[in-house]
């Protein structure tokens, strides 16, 4: 393998972008930075069909721009930079993602001293959005990333690398199955570890999430973009793993929130005493202490709660999909392509 002067490996990021300009204005002075101190020897940047000063920002920030020719995906753009990439670790990055200073030092220094194919983050717990649904759901990720065992067996392409040697053996990211942007990631990481390739997750390599959620693209996002798609990998191909939120604990506290919605349910109709509903909500608490804790610390009690209560959704809603998926398949013996 390649290394620069002081032992590391040689990493060239990837970012593609779709009018991103009010994001990379922010994302991309810590790697033009990065490039400046040598940390990483290219920034490549992948315009997928930009219609605003997307190019014209990252020009001006020394980076080395490419095109889709058109409107491809990230996905599709990721896979044409790594062909044209000269570094031996390819870095991809979203365009909404703002990396920490010290994350190109961490990168290079887990590839120099450990024999692995790849490695990734985890969001931080300061999202800038302030609404709720934000901040919910970049400390969700940023809690299970941080609670996840290092060995990993996905991957994350919105701050992960990998050996390019090990991303062009394995195919890159299927584009066909994944014609949206979806689950092409975790996909990707399952067959490096198929192919006896090691994943790491690093609990200090973090960034900052600018991505503003709603509530009806965090709910299309969650649900057809990732509970669907990631249901319908684990039943045809990879079999439940016990890890981040598909582990073993996160399929009992699903089932508590469907318990938990029954008992609700109950209360309201009169079925069930009301101190039930108040003790089915103990159960709740308990069960997802640690996370309720996230939040309390982050943003106080009220946060919590209502934290707290939309997880249940969340719960239901993954649920929701992954009955489905398992429906599908044994009715129709396969799967339909990925919305």
């Amino acid at each position: 393998m390649n290394k620069s002067h002081n032992g590391s490996p040689r990493i060239s990021v990837i970012m593609p972008v779709y009018n991103g300009a009010g994001f990379i204005r922010q994302s991309l002075p810590p790697l033009a930075a990065m490039l400046e101190r040598k940390e990483i020897i290219e920034l490549l940047i992948v315009d997928d069909g930009s219609t605003d000063d997307s190019v014209e920002i990252a020009r001006a920030m020394q980076a080395r721009i490419l095109s889709t020719n058109g409107r491809l995906g990230p996905g599709a753009a990721r896979n044409l930079a790594a062909g044209l990439a000269e570094g031996d670790v390819l870095w991809f990055i979203d365009a909404d993602v703002v990396v920490h200073d010290d994350a190109a030092r961490i990168i290079g220094a887990e590839f120099a001293n450990n024999e692995l194919d790849a490695v990734f983050g985890s969001y931080d717990n300061q999202p800038p959005a302030e609404n709720f649904l934000s901040q919910y759901k970049n400390l969700v990720h940023h809690f299970y990333h941080q609670q996840a065992k290092k060995n990993a067996s996905t991957f994350w392409s919105g701050c992960g690398a990998i050996r390019k040697k090990t991303f062009l053996a394995v195919g890159g990211f299927d584009v066909e199955t994944f014609k949206h942007p979806s689950i092409e990631d975790i996909e990707l990481g399952y067959r490096v570890c198929a192919a006896g390739g090691r994943i790491h997750l690093l609990t200090e390599l973090q960034c900052t999430h600018l991505k503003v959620w709603r509530f009806v693209n965090l709910v299309h996002t969650e649900f057809f973009r990732r509970a669907l798609p990631w249901s319908r990998l684990i039943i045809q191909r990879s079999g439940l793993i016990n890890d981040l939120n598909v582990g073993a604990r996160e399929r009992v506290k699903a089932l508590i929130a469907a318990l938990f919605v029954f008992v609700l349910i109950a209360a309201v109709f009169g079925i069930l005493p009301i101190w039930s509903l108040g003790l089915a909500f103990a159960v709740v608490t308990a069960a997802n202490w640690d996370l309720a804790l996230c939040f309390f610390r982050r943003q106080g009690v009220l946060f919590a709660l209502g934290g707290l209560l939309y997880h249940q959704i969340y719960y239901l809603y993954s649920s929701a999909a992954f009955a489905w998926a398992l429906l599908e398949h044994h009715l129709f013996a396969g799967t339909p392509s990925n919305p």
